[in-house]
């Protein structure tokens, strides 16, 4: 039973294989016509498979005859490593440099943590009926804010009516302060003359 087992193990195995490669076939011959154009098409119309074959072995040969290309394929690795960004941060900064800096942000990690719950727990207020509401008052709002220009216009050209009272007033308030002081020399004046008169005997 388990030799019957095993055999039926791999003979689905088999199947499961046969549908992947079937689907990856399906694949590539859709590509091919998406590139080449449909089957039947120009004669010298070339496979993909065929294509990077050819390159391949052009590779191959370009590299089995120059020994820089060798050593450059040899060292391909290395440059993908180089390449990494982060790379520069592996050497530059040890991972248990990395630890001490995440230990010692542990406070403020802890409190955006905490900052994040609250707010996860008052996702709910923002479900609530008001806020749902609120697309239904936007036209109540748009006309308060046009009574709210309107009469800001309103205090602003009772601002400017204020301004120009206060400057009259001004005005008035000096040109009656310089009449006083006329006034009050001429009366002055009038008493010195008064008193230096001569009392008849």
């Amino acid at each position: 039973s388990r030799a019957s087992g095993g055999r039926g193990g791999a003979k689905m195995s088999a199947v499961a294989m046969a549908a992947e490669l079937q689907q990856l076939q399906g694949r590539l011959e859709a590509l091919e016509e998406r590139v080449f154009g449909a089957p039947g098409g120009p004669a010298d119309a070339r496979k993909i498979a065929d294509g990077l074959v050819k390159v391949q072995v052009a590779l191959g040969n370009i590299a089995s005859k120059r020994e820089r290309v060798k050593t450059l394929y040899k060292k391909i690795e290395d440059v993908k490593k180089y390449l990494d960004p982060q790379y520069i941060d592996r050497m530059a900064v040890p991972d248990a440099m990395k630890l001490q800096f995440i230990l010692a942000e542990e406070p403020s990690i802890l409190a955006q943590a905490a900052l994040l719950e609250q707010v996860d727990s008052l996702k709910p207020y923002l479900d609530s009926a008001h806020i749902k509401a609120a697309p239904d008052h936007a036209a109540r709002l748009q006309r308060l804010s046009q009574i709210h220009i309107q009469q800001q216009d309103q205090c602003e050209a009772v601002t400017e009516n204020i301004r120009v009272l206060l400057e009259d007033y001004n005005r008035m308030t000096l040109l009656l302060s310089k009449q006083f002081v006329q006034w009050d020399e001429m009366l002055t004046q009038m008493e010195t003359a008064k008193q230096a008169k001569p009392v008849p005997e």
